[in-house]
């Protein structure tokens, strides 16, 4: 990505909160802003972290976001937030924002609160489309009725990451404005689709739509082309008990499906799931040649494997860490020295590189640029009158 020029005398400052690895981060700074301060729990991500963005150039808090302060925050014009989807996600415990982990989310808002008139103009909120129908939708009426409280008009957008990478990743975005751009005359339907219009529907919510480019079309191949080439003597891949094991275990369908993908004179690789089927483990292998969306081990989910096929062959062999830093949009992150389970865990729980580059190129930037040319005009007529 080309890191893009902005038009004003300095970069929009950022800070990131839930931060884990600093993908937001990337992509904000790909968009044009400075990341200027992040905050995460695990002691993990902040080593990640930074091994990729170096030390110095920022603030990193490690610890409980409960334990920050509004303070603590320098003067910023972004606040992104990635806060924790365990209770909202079909693979935790659907406890809602009172859930432990989610509820996290009015810790941030009262940073916001507290830092009172020095709160940013712009915040961007990003978790699980499960969200939307979180206790019948009362928990986002609930999210945006306490952005509201702050100033904030909020626009809520629904991005799948397979628009940018070979990855199925939907997800929602909250976007909050203290000066709230002029609706669109057509709003787009795709980032703001049915399930979605509830929100805007509601009269005691301050809402907004604003206008935004089309997405690009959702990606239908892409993955063969991001995996890594290992050799077939690579000890990564599985030895042949285990995947004769793999073979056996899934239903006719998937069976059929994969003897056509073996047979083919080309190879190509697909990813498969572990479930539990009538109490019993098996494998289902997609169809497309697009990947799964990339999990933790927490909440339930599984690792994903990749199934490479063709020319009468077949090997299995669980996907590598650059697989996953591909598949995020974040493909030259530093990976040296970290374990693999702190790596796929740290990108399992992490946002798309490419679709925060989208977000802040097209929507967060230009609402920046939007508050600072109402501030200076604001300033120029106060001087002007006296």
């Amino acid at each position: 990505m080309t890191i893009i020029p902005f038009p004003g005398v300095q970069r929009p400052r950022a800070a990131e909160f839930f931060a884990g690895i600093g993908l937001a981060r990337l992509g904000l700074e790909s968009a044009g802003a400075e990341v200027v301060w992040a905050n995460d729990l695990e002691a993990f991500k902040q080593e990640m972290y930074a091994g990729q963005f170096g030390v110095g150039r920022h603030e990193f808090v490690q610890g409980d976001v409960g334990d920050v302060s509004g303070e603590d925050l320098p003067d910023i014009d972004l606040a992104w937030s990635s806060f924790p989807c365990t209770d909202l996600s079909l693979a935790g415990n659907r406890a809602g924002l009172a859930g432990t982990s989610s509820s996290t989310f009015f810790q941030f808002t009262r940073v916001l609160r507290e830092m009172g008139e020095r709160r940013p103009p712009v915040i961007a909120l990003e978790n699980v489309n499960a969200l939307a129908n979180s206790r019948g939708g009362d928990d986002l009426a609930a999210a945006v009725r306490e952005l509201n409280s702050l100033g904030y008009s909020v626009d809520v957008v629904a991005i799948d990451a397979r628009r940018f990478v070979p990855q199925s990743r939907p997800r929602i975005f909250l976007i909050g404005a203290l000066d709230a751009p002029d609706d669109a005359d057509e709003p787009d339907s795709e980032l703001r689709p049915d399930w979605l219009q509830t929100v805007y529907g509601d009269p005691t919510l301050r809402t907004h739509r604003a206008e935004l480019p089309g997405l690009p079309a959702p990606l239908t191949t892409g993955f063969s082309e991001t995996t890594e080439v290992l050799d077939d003597d690579d000890d990564r891949w599985w030895v042949e008990h285990r995947v004769a094991a793999f073979q056996a275990s899934l239903s006719p369908i998937q069976s059929s499906r994969l003897a056509a993908l073996i047979a083919a004179p080309e190879t190509s690789y697909r990813t498969a799931y572990r479930r539990t089927r009538a109490g019993v483990p098996v494998w289902e292998v997609r169809a497309d040649d697009i990947a799964g969306c990339l999990r933790t081990a927490r909440g339930g989910s599984s690792k994903q494997a990749v199934v490479r096929v063709g020319n009468g062959k077949l090997s299995v062999r669980w996907m590598t860490p650059r697989e996953y830093a591909r598949l995020m949009g974040a493909g030259d992150y530093r990976l040296e020295g970290l374990r693999d389970s702190q790596i796929l865990f740290g990108f399992g729980d992490a946002v798309c590189v490419d679709v925060v580059d989208w977000l802040g190129r097209y929507y967060l930037m230009p609402l920046i640029e939007r508050h600072r040319t109402r501030m200076s005009d604001a300033a120029e007529l106060r001087s002007i009158h006296g």
